[in-house]
């Protein structure tokens, strides 16, 4: 049984976890940390994770930005694996995320979602052969009208799977409509739709002459985040200290 610390037990994400947890046999939580107390939880929750001295073998960490250098610290201390969720990091963060990792394991992937993760390995394996055979690439994202960035961070990580893969890297085209000319052999176009309540869909195609690949996942909740962290989770109990992601996940 794996016992986890679920740092940001009382937001959207920490909840969802803590559902997906109830349900598998082979994790729990031991330990919620969660600044707001307003939830009542199965397990005990501090507000601080320095508070938290129940043993555990990894750490969950779903909540902001602000809290993630007590979190690097604490786990570092302490030897404890933390599968590192929470996203808007800093250079300097990131950094410390480096630092921390040399002390214990730490798992960080630009998606937590195991169906996005198996598509970047699906994408290098066509961009090998359909990239020496004059396909070109093309990236459609689609998200909800309150998503503030465009593209997602998705729709890049993709791109970058593609291009790794290429024996000539390809430039990124956000804007056709800024230049009137036919399309660039070596560059990847990735466009972006913001409308209702689309969770998420990613949708890349690879256009040959007379034949078209299509490769598309979709999103209908952020439970699969949360069912990512916890098989990562899973995954990164007992590890020696390093940087992993999800790639490493879906290994197995």
């Amino acid at each position: 049984m794996v016992r986890v610390i679920m740092h940001g037990c009382n937001g959207k994400m920490g909840q969802v976890i803590t559902r997906i947890i109830e349900e598998d046999p082979e994790v729990e939580i031991v330990a919620g940390v969660d600044a707001y107390m307003g939830i009542t939880n199965t397990y005990p929750v501090v507000e601080s994770i320095e508070k938290c001295d129940i043993p555990a073998d990894v750490v969950i960490d779903f909540s902001n930005a602000a809290a993630v250098d007590g979190v690097l610290d604490y786990c570092a201390e302490r030897r404890i694996p933390v599968v590192l969720c929470t996203t808007g990091l800093s250079e300097t963060q990131l950094q410390h995320m480096e630092e921390a990792a040399k002390e214990t394991a730490v798992l960080k992937s630009a998606n937590m979602s195991l169906g996005i993760n198996l598509l970047m390995k699906l994408l290098k394996d066509a961009a090998k052969v359909l990239g020496t055979a004059g396909f070109d690439v093309e990236i459609v994202e689609k998200h909800h009208n309150q998503k503030v960035d465009a593209p997602s961070g998705t729709a890049l990580a993709l791109a970058d799977s593609v291009n790794e893969a290429l024996e000539e890297a390809c430039t990124y085209n956000f804007d056709r409509s800024k230049d009137r000319k036919k399309r660039e052999k070596n560059e990847i176009g990735i466009a972006a739709v913001r409308g209702g309540t689309i969770v998420g869909e990613h949708e890349v195609i690879f256009a040959g002459t007379d034949e078209v690949i299509e490769f598309k996942h979709t999103a209908y909740s952020k439970a699969i985040f949360g069912k990512g962290a916890v098989e990562a989770a899973k995954f990164l109990a007992g590890k020696p200290a390093g940087r992993y992601d999800m790639s490493d996940v879906i290994q197995l």
